[in-house]
């Protein structure tokens, strides 16, 4: 369970909401709504309430302990999600160590990159344990399980809607690590596009506009999805190129997967068109889009033809990796 803000008019309110699966998705249950936002944090009610609430749990027992300097010094480390993939992967004998191929293959992509066959060697130079009996071909068994489909496997022309078991695991470590004030209000989608050579490339890929300058070779699109904290929640892979059609499904998956509420699209120019804007005004979504001046009467006449002040954000500095100079000014129109 957590807690969840509800906007009635100008007020919010203050709600417990619990969260289940249902068949593939992730529903969401009102459990009480304790009343306004506004009024329980003046009154100090909601504070009283989690003082109270924290009575019952060890953890938050040891932050406040934490918070008045009683708690010791102590060290902790946690690498991986290993009951998380041994669960998805249920009663399934493969014969080797599932979790132990997944955590190579992960490492060697952080480290230093490259396909299955370079990981196999390159683990030879490192002391990971548990991997030292690991063979190329389990490794090549463990890709094709994560990417394995999850039901049926749509038709080739919705190609966001296809489920795998690395999905299911992505939506099993974000529920693990979810507490009461984990919320995904606000998250960050960025993409690039990968190309590929051989046989693969020319059957899994598509053609489309080349960041590398190698319109010749087919490629794909990567994506990733990260929290208002930096962590990385899912990871999206479609061919061809990253365009405006994509942003909407993109959306969509995430609403469905993580029971997001409320939505807002943040994206430059390069991701819109009109026909994404009718999208989603016609969803109710809320959007702040960067445009190009020259193109727009609104951003041209309307906003800067406005009389006002500009404030100054952020100076300009000699140090060329800090941010360009910003001034900005709000205009309503």
């Amino acid at each position: 369970m957590f807690f969840r803000t509800k906007r009635s008019g100008n007020r919010e309110y203050l709600q417990i909401v619990a969260s289940h699966r249902d068949g593939e998705r992730v529903r969401q249950r009102v459990m009480a709504t304790l009343g306004r936002l506004d009024e329980l944090s003046a009154s100090g009610q909601l504070e009283s309430l989690l003082r109270s609430g924290a009575r019952f749990a060890d953890s938050m027992l040891v932050i406040g302990a934490h918070e008045r300097g009683e708690a010791p010094v102590v060290s902790a480390r946690k690498i991986g999600a290993r009951e998380v993939v041994e669960r998805v992967a249920g009663e399934r004998q493969f014969g080797f160590s599932l979790e132990r191929a997944v955590f190579l293959t992960v490492l060697h992509r952080l480290l230093a990159s490259g396909s299955d066959r370079a990981c196999e060697e390159w683990r030879h130079d490192y002391a990971i344990p548990g991997t030292a009996d690991l063979k190329l071909h389990q490794l090549y068994r463990t890709m094709g399980w994560l990417g394995g489909p999850l039901g049926a496997v749509p038709a080739e022309a919705d190609r966001f809607a296809l489920r795998t078991r690395k999905d299911r695991i992505e939506e099993d470590l974000f529920l693990e690590r979810r507490d009461l004030f984990t919320v995904l209000d606000l998250v960050f989608f960025d993409s690039t596009s990968i190309y590929l050579e051989g046989a693969g490339g020319e059957t899994l890929g598509q053609n489309g506009h080349s960041k590398d300058f190698r319109p010749d070779l087919k490629q794909w699109v990567v994506g990733v999805v990260l929290d208002n904290e930096g962590t990385p929640v899912c990871s999206f892979l479609w061919p061809g190129t990253a365009d405006v059609t994509t942003l909407v499904p993109v959306v969509d998956r995430l609403k469905t997967r993580f029971a997001i509420g409320q939505v807002c699209i943040v994206a430059d120019r390069g991701m819109i068109s009109r026909e994404t804007i009718a999208e989603t005004t016609r969803r109710g979504w809320r959007y702040i889009l960067g445009v190009r001046m020259r193109r727009f009467k609104e951003a041209s006449v309307e906003v800067l033809g406005r009389a006002g002040r500009y404030e100054e954000v952020h100076p300009k500095s000699r140090d060329p990796k800090d941010p360009s100079p910003l001034k900005v000014k709000e205009v309503w129109v």
